[in-house]
């Protein structure tokens, strides 16, 4: 059955002092806030679960037109000992949740590196991976403060065959539902208050060992006479002193684990009803917004138009003329995609540089003073202009951030991103072909942004933008530096450029798209 929690007495072999470091008195906790969710969903794929794989299918804005963070991810701690069912319990709450963007984080990623003498210990099974010491919690506070806030992450893997962390680390990134599973997920503090929900798996100790005897002997290679030794030195003791007493600060209790189905539908019906959402916005809410923060301002200085030549105007001319063939469109806006980039490449940070010609006479010249320049393309438009940010940067890195229009929001939403790994140290180049209302760009900016890119690095590029767009993103990142070949005045009720390009996607691939969707910059803004 499903209990709500209540205090009780610690275990006899409890030590108060030490349990009194570990975590609060009961109480002692703030009072519940009401929450909001967004519909988002998962990176394609960020769990599977034996019913269904999560993907990704759309995470509008998790933020507002300033560019900043308006709901926080629903945290849902899962404490218990060790094999109770917690990852199985957690599995079964997101497969009936449906809730689209969700984390799975397993306290077991983050045990801390041992020395070389605990490495010998492991070996033997005389370390106590069931005792607070043995976890990274300042690592597991850090983590968990990022992926609440919505931001990247990176995620150690430890391998349990060698007691020792691997080289590699997967990477995470933002989430409606992040739950944190592990059988210390109650014992810190600081931790604690990150949780929005905590949850007490209680199994049998008689089932714990069995699962547990079968999992180490055939997934982690253990032989049986070890891990009784261990369970008997380390594991039970530690659940009796340092596990079971947190008990005691769960808001729900699940005796029984997965099989106490009753317990997991009423936790999914109170997660629900926490998450559940205001009246649905009206159509073009955010973009609305938007369009309303901005108006009559004068364009901002970090704004840089390529100079109108008779040349660039030219071009204009013909790609935005409906009768031009699609070979003259695609050539001239190749042309114009060039002559962009190579005006972006000019604010990047340069510095003095002497080198010796063939002759044998030193010349003072410049160098790129950066650590390294990668482009991201927003598509499908944006991967448009990658062959010529290729044609100028060498060994240019290239990420991608797939956004498209709801159909029946309106709203812009992220579906797919893939970006090069330490990117926070690059300048980065994100490209888009048109920016009209700055809805996509704006979530394209921010995922550089939680990614901990620095504002001041990202140069977004554009063929063509509408006034609102630029002020868009120039109001909420204010240090981004705005490039674009052209700046229309005018956006339709539809949010499409005026006098404008059309779709640059369809005009460019030759393909058709409904009327009411769009693979641009944001979809139905061309």
């Amino acid at each position: 059955w499903f209990l709500p929690s209540h205090p009780r007495d610690a275990h006899p072999t409890a030590n108060p002092n030490s349990l009194d470091r570990l975590y609060p008195a009961v109480g002692s906790s703030k009072p519940p806030r009401k929450r909001t969710t967004s519909q988002c969903k998962s990176e394609p794929p960020l769990l599977r679960t034996s019913k269904r794989t999560i993907y990704t299918a759309g995470r509008p804005p998790w933020y507002n037109e300033h560019g900043t963070q308006s709901k926080e991810a629903f945290v849902i701690g899962l404490g218990g000992g060790s094999a109770s069912g917690k990852t199985t319990v957690a599995t079964m709450i997101i497969e009936a949740l449906d809730v689209p963007w969700v984390v799975l984080l397993s306290m077991d990623s983050f045990y801390k590196v041992l020395t070389k003498q605990q490495q010998e210990q492991a070996a033997s099974n005389d370390f106590n991976f069931d005792h607070p010491d043995a976890f990274d919690f300042d690592l597991i506070i850090a983590t968990l403060k990022k992926l609440k806030q919505g931001k990247s992450v990176k995620i150690p893997i430890y391998d349990f065959t060698t007691h020792s962390r691997k080289k590699e680390w997967k990477t995470l990134y933002g989430a409606n539902v992040i739950i944190f599973e592990g059988i210390m997920a109650f014992a810190d503090k600081e931790l604690l208050k990150l949780l929005d929900l905590k949850i007490f798996v209680d199994t049998d100790s008689d089932i714990r060992l069995v699962r547990r005897l079968r999992r180490d002997i055939s997934e982690r290679g253990r032989d049986i006479e070890g891990v009784i030794k261990q369970y008997n030195k380390f594991v039970k003791p530690a659940f009796e002193q340092y596990i079971e007493p947190t008990m005691r600060l769960a808001d729900i209790v699940v005796p029984r684990g997965s099989g106490n189905t009753v317990a997991i539908d009423l936790i999914v019906q109170h997660v629900h009803s926490q998450l559940e959402e205001s009246p649905p916005d009206p159509v073009f809410a955010f973009r609305a917004a938007l369009a309303s923060a901005h108006q009559y301002h004068p364009l901002p200085q970090t704004l840089s138009v390529l100079k109108s030549t008779p040349q660039v105007r030219g071009m204009h001319t013909i790609i935005r003329n409906k009768e031009t063939s699609r070979d003259e469109f695609i050539f001239y806006s190749k042309r114009l995609m060039r002559l962009l980039i190579e005006h972006a490449l000019s604010f990047l940070p340069f510095q003095s540089c002497t080198v010796q010609t063939p002759q044998g006479q030193d010349y003072e010249g410049r160098t790129y003073s950066g650590k390294q320049i990668t482009g991201v393309s927003i598509l499908r438009a944006g991967e448009t202009m990658e062959p010529a940010l290729r044609a100028v940067c060498k060994d240019v890195r290239i990420g991608t951030i797939l956004i498209q229009t709801n159909c029946n929001t309106g709203e812009p939403e992220l579906h797919y991103l893939r970006l090069p790994k330490d990117i926070s140290e690059d300048h980065v180049i994100l490209m888009d072909c048109t920016v009209s209302t700055g809805a996509a760009a704006m979530m394209a900016v921010r995922v550089l942004l939680d990614h901990d890119v620095p504002e001041d690095k990202i140069f977004l590029l554009s063929l063509l933008m509408a006034e609102m767009g630029v002020h868009s993103v120039a109001y909420a990142f204010p240090r981004v530096k705005i490039i674009t070949t052209a700046v229309d005045k005018k956006v339709n009720d539809l949010f499409r450029i005026i006098p404008g390009i059309g779709n640059f996607g369809d005009r460019y691939f030759g393909t058709d798209a409904p009327p009411d969707w769009s693979d641009d910059e944001d979809a139905l803004s061309t």
